[in-house]
């Protein structure tokens, strides 16, 4: 029986971590960059002065997370598989969890569907890859 991390594809899983830069640049952007940074009271200005340190950090996590979703999905994926599985980590582990954080912080709804909404296209897309690519 072989290591579940000799079966991983590390090309897949840095192409994976990859999309959630490319899916987080448009999200955060064009799709709903004013509404979070209106909800946030952030500046332009103040988001530039961290970004190195907010991208390296998310990268790294980014990477974190599409190992893992690797691990999960396993070796003799299908993308179908990968789809659904990163699909269901998105919507029903990452945004609940976000929710009742959200729900304590009596953060705005409007938020919770930004970022949620952004989690699971991202687990979708990343598990669809990773299935792909096994």
């Amino acid at each position: 029986m072989q290591s579940i991390l000799e079966g991983i594809n590390y090309w897949a899983v840095l192409v994976s971590a990859l999309s959630a830069f490319l899916i987080g640049g448009l999200w955060y952007s064009l799709l709903f960059g004013k509404a979070w940074m209106e909800i946030h009271n952030f500046t332009e200005d103040e988001l530039k002065k961290s970004a190195g340190r907010v991208f390296g950090g998310a990268f790294v996590l980014a990477i974190i997370i599409s190992f893992s979703l690797a691990m999960f999905i396993g070796p003799e994926s299908t993308g179908s598989f990968g789809l659904f599985a990163g699909f269901m980590a998105g919507a029903f582990y990452v945004s609940a969890a976000l929710g009742i954080t959200y729900l304590f912080e009596r953060k705005p709804l409007k938020l919770f569907l930004i970022d949620a909404g952004y989690h699971i296209v991202t687990f979708t897309l990343m598990g669809w890859i990773l299935g792909t690519w096994s």
